[in-house]
């Protein structure tokens, strides 16, 4: 039986959730563009949700005379009820529940994010004073679980062992952890001085610096032995993002930590435009080789 209004409807809600990656990440956006059509969409709404909630806890309902609390809270409670129910008002609830049911997303992981979220409500919560432990756990909600969720959208249709299984899991952690830390470092002037957070204290000197960039390359570099497992579209898209943000990491590493703290580092157009191709035609030539 065909359903022709509602697949019009759900081809408009999975450009709509597309429209979010576009408006407030170039480099994502960048990246899904090299992934096959499907896969593309349901990160596409993925990131779509994501995203919402970051801007729940990130400023913009406060701007709007709204309580974040309240917000992240009744938001959190529409994602984990989306997919019981095939239609939704909401475009982008709309998208996302599609995409959890065809791909088999995890509530464990949905909830971890929201946690996570939740910590960035707390005003004065005193960042700075984060155990190894607690930004660990931070981290896993806020960007691991996001890349297990990439990964469950990579691997649907597909059925690895065990082992290289286990192998993708801890690199799609591993990438999505060097992602946040990047980000720690991009963001560090607006998270303390707009947000009054700071993950990685309240300065930022070399030696951190060093420290976190350092981290963050192991963990690119166990992110990108896990590559040549994901399935052959896959591939692309996360050596691109990989390479994206290795690029940012380096110039992170050779810039003075006063200049990080102040300024947001980024890559231009045509350096990212030229990293997406040389990650792809990598990822392609491994591939032909196999």
């Amino acid at each position: 039986m065909t359903h022709p209004y509602l697949s019009r409807y759900d081809r408009m809600a999975d450009q709509a959730a597309a429209q979010v990656i576009k408006q407030y990440s170039s480099s994502f956006s960048l990246a899904t563009q090299v992934l096959d059509p499907e896969t593309r969409r349901d990160i596409r709404n993925v990131y779509a949700v994501v995203r919402i909630a970051d801007e729940i806890v990130d400023g913009t309902t406060a701007e709007a005379n709204e309580c974040p609390e309240t917000a992240l809270d009744v938001y959190e409670e529409l994602v984990l009820h989306a997919p019981q129910h095939r239609f939704h008002t909401d475009p982008v609830l709309h998208a996302w529940a599609n995409t959890h049911r065809r791909c088999k997303l995890n509530d464990d992981h949905v909830r971890a994010f929201f946690a996570s979220m939740r910590r960035d409500t707390q005003d004065g919560a005193g960042y700075s004073s984060f155990s190894a432990e607690d930004l660990g756990f931070y981290i896993y909600g806020s960007a691991e679980v996001i890349g297990l969720m990439c990964l469950d959208i990579f691997l649907h249709g597909h059925d690895p062992s065990p082992t290289d299984r286990r192998t993708m899991e801890e690199g799609a952690r591993a990438l999505g952890s060097a992602f946040q830390k990047v980000n720690f470092l991009r963001d560090f002037a607006e998270d303390h001085h707009n947000l009054g957070r700071g993950y990685l204290g309240s300065t930022l000197d070399e030696a951190l610096k060093n420290s976190v960039t350092g981290e963050i390359a192991a963990e690119l570099d166990l992110a990108r032995q896990a590559v040549p497992l994901l399935p052959t579209p896959a591939r692309r898209g996360v050596a691109a993002a990989e390479a994206l943000f290795r690029e940012l990491n380096e110039r992170i590493a050779t810039m003075p930590a006063a200049d990080v703290a102040a300024t947001r580092v980024s890559v231009p157009t045509h350096r990212k435009l030229l990293l997406t191709a040389r990650a792809v035609r990598k990822a392609a030539r491994k591939a032909s080789s196999e």
